[in-house]
């Protein structure tokens, strides 16, 4: 990997990472608006501009690649369907589900922990399906990630059910990024996001229908119209788009470190919407997460080239 497409994909990643924080807070906003309806009206938007930027982004590209990439996606196989499927069912809907059903019977705090582990799930799992060793120098700076983001989410506290219902936003949002490694190679970032979003719609309007019966939708007022609208177009429309794109450049692995940027992002929100101020334990966490990606990043090509030295 050339040193631009390095550096690309980590500025993708982390600014990816920076906007998905600010849906927690951005999300406080409109707390009193129908869940699952919400969502729904947030990946469909998305899912409709991410279709024409994919339109878009093949009318630009030389014939013969839009040739390729039309008939390609034209003919995509049962395996990426069902990937793609799956793809919207854990890291969508699913994971919405389980954070929305865990902030009921435990703190914020207890399920922004529990996620905040993904940097060490992607530093493991990852190399281990593209069949290759993790690294440790990775391995050991996604820990510090975790620490970091786990002492800036506050360590949390609550029940069992709480706990377990955290963990299926946990697997979620594992399933976000590793179910989407074997797509990006052949439909693309956009691709993948648009299908993903597109997918999700009505696996949550059935949620909606099923948790609010015909109240799981209603019009919304000016501010959660808003709220919905940076959503759809920033949280999920560009940094859905950044982050797949940046797992194709990075691995699973190294992108995933950048994770641990959420509570920082979150934290930052938090203090611009007036909902609070992170104390001394959130930034201390906050620096913890800074050295986790710069350790698990800068050396390792340092140690690659000295490797590959006479």
């Amino acid at each position: 990997m050339n040193s631009s497409a390095n550096a690309r994909g980590m500025l993708g990643a982390a600014s990816a990472m920076f906007l998905v924080g600010t849906l927690t807070g951005v999300s406080a906003t409109i707390q009193d608006y129908p869940v699952f309806g919400g969502q729904a009206l947030r990946y469909a938007l998305a899912a409709l501009v991410l279709l024409a930027a994919a339109r878009l982004h093949d009318r630009r590209a030389p014939r013969g690649r839009t040739a390729a990439r039309s008939r390609r996606a034209g003919r995509t196989p049962v395996r990426d369907v069902l990937l793609l499927v799956a793809l919207a069912a854990t890291g969508l809907a699913g994971f919405n589900v389980f954070v929305v059903m865990a902030t009921r019977h435990t703190s914020p705090s207890t399920v922004g922990t529990v996620i905040a582990t993904v940097p060490v799930v992607l530093a493991l799992l990852g190399p281990l399906l593209e069949r290759r060793r993790p690294a440790p120098l990775t391995v050991a700076a996604a820990l510090v990630v975790t620490a970091g983001a786990a002492l800036a989410n506050g360590l949390g506290g609550g029940s069992l059910t709480g706990l377990l219902l955290s963990m299926g936003a946990l697997a979620g949002e594992i399933g976000f990024s590793l179910l989407a490694v074997p797509l990006l190679p052949r439909l693309g970032p956009i691709r993948v996001s648009a299908y993903a979003a597109a997918l999700a719609v009505p696996m949550l309007i059935i949620a909606g229908l099923i948790a609010d019966g015909r109240g799981f939708v209603r019009l919304p007022t000016a501010g959660e119209a808003a709220a919905l609208l940076y959503l759809s177009a920033i949280v999920t429309t560009v940094a859905f788009f950044l982050w797949y794109d940046a797992l194709g450049r990075l691995g699973a692995d190294r992108a995933g470190l950048f994770a641990g940027v959420i509570p920082v992002s979150a934290a930052i929100i938090t203090v611009v919407l007036g909902l609070g101020r992170p104390g001394p334990a959130e930034l201390a966490g906050v620096g913890l997460v800074a050295l986790g990606v710069v350790t698990g990043l800068a050396p390792r090509r340092r140690i690659r080239v000295a490797l590959a030295a006479p």
